[in-house]
């Protein structure tokens, strides 16, 4: 049997643990990645007789993917350059 416990950090209104033996490794990551599971303290995998601790691995899964945008400022400068040829020729 393979489950996954998600201790939930309140501050002084103290912890909560979620287990849920129904929840699969994708939904946990959706529930991070949603925010309904939000001041994680840790995420740990039960499976058989065995505990892994996967938070630093669910919380990168979680997370969006970081887009790098100084390809797209680069386009939209060429672009603007060109239009603005364009502009001056007709002139």
């Amino acid at each position: 049997m393979q489950y996954f416990v998600v201790m939930i950090d309140y501050g002084r209104r103290g912890r909560e643990a979620v287990v849920d033996p129904d929840l699969t490794r994708r939904d946990v990551v959706a529930r991070i990645a949603s925010g309904e599971y939000d001041n994680i303290s840790f995420i740990h995998e039960i499976a058989g007789h065995s505990v892994a601790d996967i938070t630093a691995d669910l919380l990168s899964e979680a997370r969006p993917p970081e887009i790098d945008t100084s390809d797209a400022d680069l386009q939209a400068g060429r672009s603007d350059h060109m239009r603005d040829l364009r502009k001056h020729e007709r002139a």
